[in-house]
């Protein structure tokens, strides 16, 4: 069964194709498709938004959608994209980290502010590793990682009904070094990969570094990643893997089922795809259980499951670890060839948090402070904002995902921002397609302190003068 979005995207789909609309066409405004079908906005919105990672359509701000200038003469319903050149890299990288000088307020960084950071905690711990350890911190450490801190890694993962071999765990410097492993374990150059869209910044690189093509798979912010579009690329698009962050996606804040999660697993041993997990950010559900992992149900091996603890202790604590199924023995031998262990230091630290269950008490009163935070951010945004501004509450993680209203001049109001020091993440670093310039992304992983909400209550006031 299809849904109705897709059911629209295809009459018009057949349209363009069938010539109807020729390139350079204005197509239908989204009020106007909306009476037409008897539909909302968003679902409108979605329609034009897989058109456009089809390749077939191009949004033009304040003037609306238009049939692409450059159809091919049979255009797939999934259409692979190929990596951009290093200006993706250099136009996005200031998007996403901090600015040089002293900015008024920052919610652009998705890292843990200082007063959110368990500092005492962290040093302490630190110190008393360094007085029992002493030299041996200066030596080399086992390629995968401490078999301690592995050992640890699992215990914990086993209280929430996540079964990690400990043997098998590779620790790696930071979440980003383990995709890099798991997809060179996985793929080979030019082969194609599916990915969440929005999809961060940080993740398309490593995969543009690869030499691999990407089909975009959505996430709707109500209704989360887009398993029946998935099914459907896959039958259109040889797919060698798919990477995806089922718990509290980065940055819509959604989770996966886990009648999702399992699906996805059967998708993967029909087709023989690679799942590449990311689970960053599985540790900070707002209410209930932990969530489990994808690889958690997984029997077949080809679930590789990766994360770190940068987003749950501290930016600075490099430090993660990759579960990589029936890919171990590729993926342990990547980790040697990249010819460094992890800090000793960082390695025996978090080994130390693990193991006396201060890590555990530490993300308790963390996920109550970001819930809390979360909360704060919804009251702003729909207090300082306009009443079109769209955006749905998180269930976890650190961001929540804007939708602006359609031909709103976002480079003007960035530019307005910049002016005054106040930095939000441009929708256009999630995707190398142009579905999101008229979202941003706001981090809500640092203190609403007196200046930061005064710096909301000027970007808005900023946002309705556009």
């Amino acid at each position: 069964m299809k849904y109705k979005y897709e059911t629209i995207a295809d009459t018009l789909r057949e349209e363009i194709t069938g010539g109807k609309y020729k390139a350079g066409d204005k197509l239908p405004s989204v009020r106007e498709l909306k009476s037409r079908h008897q539909s909302s906005v968003t679902t409108i919105q979605m329609v034009y938004e897989s058109l456009i990672v089809q390749g077939l359509v191009e949004s033009v701000p304040k003037s609306g959608y238009y049939v692409s200038e450059a159809i091919p003469p049979i255009l797939p319903k999934h259409q692979a994209k190929k990596q951009l050149p290093d200006v993706f890299f250099r136009d996005n990288l200031a998007a996403i980290t901090k600015h040089p000088e002293k900015q008024w307020a920052e919610f652009n960084v998705a890292m843990a502010g200082d007063l959110l950071v368990p500092q005492k905690l962290i040093l302490r711990t630190m110190q008393h590793v360094i007085r029992e350890k002493g030299t041996r911190l200066l030596r080399y450490y086992p390629s995968n990682g401490s078999e301690e801190l592995r050992i640890q890694i699992a215990a914990q993962a086993r209280q929430h009904a996540i079964f990690l071999n400990p043997e098998n765990l590779i620790i790696t410097d930071g979440a980003l070094q383990a995709l890099y492993i798991a997809l060179s374990a996985v793929c080979m150059s030019n082969d194609i990969i599916a990915v969440e869209s929005p999809c961060v910044f940080s993740v398309l690189e490593v995969i543009r570094m690869l030499g691999l093509s990407v089909i975009e798979i959505p996430v709707d912010p109500e209704k989360g990643f887009d398993i029946d579009f998935l099914e459907a690329a896959i039958k259109d698009t040889p797919v060698k893997a798919v990477v995806l962050t089922p718990n509290f996606h980065n940055p819509t804040g959604k989770m996966l089922s886990d009648t999702g999660k399992k699906k996805i697993i059967a998708i993967a041993v029909e087709h023989s795809i690679a799942i590449i997990e990311n689970d960053i950010y599985g540790d900070l559900n707002f209410s209930g259980d932990r969530p489990r992992t994808i690889q958690s149900w997984d029997e077949s091996g080809l679930v590789l499951t990766f994360s770190s603890y940068s987003k749950t202790l501290a930016g600075g604590i490099r430090l993660g670890w990759l579960s990589p199924g029936r890919f171990f023995e590729k993926a342990e031998q990547l980790k040697f060839s990249l010819g460094s262990t992890v800090a000793p230091v960082y390695q025996e630290t978090v080994c130390r948090l693990l193991e006396t269950k201060s890590y555990d008490r530490h993300i308790r009163r963390f996920r109550m402070q970001l819930a809390k935070q979360a909360r704060q951010a919804i009251v702003l945004l729909g207090r300082y904002f306009p009443e079109h501004t769209f955006f749905v509450p998180p269930q976890g993680g650190y961001a929540i995902w804007v939708r602006t209203a359609e031909g709103t001049d976002m480079q003007q109001f960035y530019a307005y921002c910049e002016a005054l020091g106040i930095r939000f993440t441009p929708g256009t670093t999630f995707s190398l397609t142009p579905n999101y310039s008229n979202y941003f992304r706001i981090v809500f992983a640092d203190a609403f302190t007196p200046l930061r909400e005064k710096a909301l209550k000027a970007a808005g006031k900023g946002f309705r003068d556009l």
